[in-house]
């Protein structure tokens, strides 16, 4: 069952009311050409879901809530089989909210349902876990008129747990391309928003990257438009063990093959193109699937080697060399005074 969902008909993804393209649009180095904005801008928010019923109600409160209008939910369901179909069939009519429930290919798939299906000027996707903070709207709509430059928009987010308690939050380093690069800041995806010219320019999502490709797009913007990094909060992003993020190999695999295929790394500068290589080693580290500290410091020195500014961070020499060395003489004192101790007790009458 399904609502009645309009399909933009100027979007890149939408010809005769179907999606005609999955990959991304091949397109210059050049900026962005953004139309003025009107003063209340439609705000179009895609929400890929699958099973999640768990959940999916309190991430569509958090955006029917907010004291921002006109306002379009664009819910892409993959067909789930738990409880969300119910949910969403619990909100009626209401006219901001369309939405479909079908078997798809996953998340890509969605977004890219979901993007050939808004009409907003301004557009986001919000994980069908994680929840916008009350004000959001308003703030991102103020700083959209505020710079007509302005193409890509983020702040920061509220890390919570499955039940919602928070968990922790901090400010996320500035932006700039090289941080971005070499993950010294990052762009979450609850917290970004984005002018629509971008996707009639770039496209959707990549299917061949499907554990990178929100990182993908946002790199494919960075070369062509204004981002901009507000320190203020935006959202709650929830963890809990069935996210994604808990892939740690295919996020690596995936990120990698992002960095080697884009056509705009191969063609920008050397040092940007050696800290996108770097970051590739710093992700491993990030994650590091194996756990061990000689993984990490091998991937850290590689890190280095490709981009030296990598090196200037701070505790890099004591990641590299000392912790790994700590953590094999920490092994050796316990299994030496473990042997003492058993001496001494084999010694006890």
């Amino acid at each position: 069952m399904s609502a009645n969902i309009l399909v933009a008909a100027n979007s890149p993804l939408a010809t005769d009311g179907s999606i005609r393209m999955w990959l991304p649009k091949s397109a210059p180095m050049t900026p962005v050409a953004l139309a003025p904005l009107p003063s209340q801008p439609l705000i179009s928010i895609v929400v890929p879901s699958f099973n999640q019923g768990r959940y999916i109600r309190a991430t569509i409160d958090s955006i029917l809530s907010q004291d921002y209008r006109p306002l379009q939910i664009v819910v892409i369901d993959g067909g789930s089989r738990d409880e969300t179909v119910a949910v969403l069939q619990s909100y009626g009519s209401i006219p901001e909210l369309e939405w479909t429930s079908e078997p798809d290919r996953g998340v890509v798939e969605a977004v890219n349902k979901g993007f050939a299906r808004v009409r907003g000027e301004i557009v986001a996707i919000q994980s069908s876990d994680d929840c916008y903070l009350p004000g959001a709207l308003v703030t991102v709509r103020d700083e959209f008129l505020s710079d007509s430059e302005l193409g890509l928009l983020y702040g920061d987010t509220v890390k919570v747990d499955a039940d919602g308690r928070e968990v922790a939050r901090h400010r996320i380093a500035p932006y700039s391309l090289l941080n971005l690069f070499r993950l010294q800041t990052w762009i979450p995806q609850p917290s970004a928003f984005f002018r629509r010219e971008l996707l009639d320019i770039l496209g959707g999502w990549d299917e061949r990257i499907p554990y990178a490709p929100d990182t993908d797009l946002w790199i494919r913007m960075a070369f062509r438009t204004l981002v901009k990094k507000r320190d203020v909060y935006l959202s709650q992003r929830r963890m809990h063990g069935e996210q994604r993020d808990t892939q740690a190999a295919k996020i690596i695999r995936d990120y990698s093959l992002m960095i080697d295929q884009s056509p705009d790394i191969a063609a920008s500068s050397r040092e940007l193109r050696a800290a996108a290589q770097a970051g590739k080693h710093l992700l491993r580290l990030r994650y590091n699937p194996s756990g061990s500290d000689w993984y990490a410091a091998w991937h850290l020195l590689q890190a280095g080697l490709c981009d030296p500014a990598c090196w200037n961070r701070r505790g890099i020499a004591r990641s590299l060399f000392w912790m790994p060395v700590r953590r094999v003489l920490s092994r050796g004192k316990q299994i030496l005074f473990g042997k003492r101790r058993a001496g001494r007790a084999s010694l006890t009458p």
